[in-house]
């Protein structure tokens, strides 16, 4: 199997009605065929806890969550979400590239710096994984998996998430301006 060379110009964005489509196809197929839906931080908490393991045997044994990973009982690798999280990572890259849309940038708008958006980003990033953390669940697990399967707490989250999203863009928009 030979992979085609990348795009010189970038393809046109996928209809979001398709993505939507082929995002629900994907989360049928996982609880189908995983028995579980799709998220992300409980991939980075499996991470910790087995390098909290690693790095600190001791700490790791007195803790009911790492106790899973004490003396590499468990490989990181053999939990379904670190696997979905590279593949998500992995395929994202290849669209990137096969779409011609893969380069090193950062991109902002005229009023913002590219290390300020960088900044803005990690801070962003670090308050949605504590948010995470506190709501138990992330936004592809909650809105998602949750909201598949009913969860009342799911789709007040997800109507949360869009009222705080309509809320702040006015302010956001400005930097992009």
């Amino acid at each position: 199997m030979t992979v085609p060379p990348a795009r010189t110009t970038p393809a046109p964005y996928v209809s979001p009605y398709l993505a939507g489509a082929g995002i629900g196809i994907v989360l049928l197929l996982a609880f189908v065929l995983m028995g579980r839906g799709l998220g992300a931080s409980g991939a980075f908490s499996t991470v910790v806890a087995a390098t909290v393991d690693a790095a600190a045997p001791a700490h790791a044994a007195g803790n009911a969550f790492h106790e899973r990973y004490a003396d590499g009982a468990a490989n990181p690798l053999s939990d379904w979400l670190v696997v979905e999280i590279i593949g998500v990572a992995i395929g994202g890259l290849l669209s990137a590239w096969l779409a011609g849309r893969a380069r090193w940038t950062t991109e902002h708008g005229p009023s913002i710096t590219s290390r300020r958006r960088l900044v803005h980003a990690f801070a962003g990033g670090v308050a949605m994984g504590i948010g995470a953390k506190l709501a138990r669940g992330c936004t592809s697990g909650l809105g998602l998996t949750g909201g598949a399967t009913l969860s009342v707490g799911s789709w007040l989250f997800v109507v949360a998430a869009f009222a705080g999203a309509y809320a702040i863009a006015p302010a956001l928009r400005k930097a992009w301006q």
